[in-house]
């Protein structure tokens, strides 16, 4: 059977936050027609970026999130804002604000879809490289983030061992590695 899209005959706000919406859709499969109502998450674009220094170091963001109920190890991001006029300038912002490290060498590593199959956003990924420390740090209302930089043989460590495991980070890991093959190599 070949798959298609579902006919979409009805959406319904269910619930609102200051960071997302839940949707209720009434939806049909063209293929079976099997229905029901389906439930998806309605956020703004993210992104992460894979930060370096000349020091062939990354940096890196740790704080308390509430999902989990624990501190994590992070690359920094956040929400593309209504004053962001693309991903890149989201990306230069939350940098910044996050750890005060800039750079003017960007590569976009593309996107992926966060989860599909209850989000409808994407997370938009980046490599700024020779960071350096230029920015007072500012912080979101509620964000506490400290800033660690460490060797990258040690930061692809973490990520292999599972201390890094934010999917999202992860995945940026991986773009960059489609990318910059080199880049995951630990002879450096």
């Amino acid at each position: 059977m070949k798959i298609k899209a579902w006919k979409i005959s009805n959406k319904s706000k269910e619930f609102e936050t200051p960071i997302y919406n839940v949707f209720k859709n009434k939806a049909m499969s063209k293929s079976s027609g099997i229905q029901g109502d389906f439930f998806v998450i309605n956020a703004p674009d993210w992104v992460n970026v894979i930060a370096t220094t000349p020091n062939d170091e990354v940096i890196l963001v740790e704080q308390y999130r509430h999902g989990i109920e624990t501190v994590t190890l992070e690359i920094a991001g956040g929400v593309i804002d209504d004053v962001d006029k693309d991903p890149e300038t989201a990306a230069r912002r939350e940098l910044s604000e996050e750890t005060g490290y800039t750079s003017k060498k960007w590569t976009n590593l593309g996107k992926v879809s966060t989860n599909p199959a209850i989000l409808n956003n994407w997370c938009h990924f980046f490599l700024a490289e020779d960071c350096e420390l230029t920015d007072s740090l500012n912080f979101d209302a509620h964000e506490e983030i400290s800033v660690r930089v460490i060797p990258r043989k040690s930061f692809l460590k973490e990520v292999k061992q599972g201390t890094i495991h934010h999917a999202l980070v992860v995945a940026a890991v991986a773009r960059l590695g489609l990318h910059k093959p080199e880049w995951l190599k630990n002879n450096h």
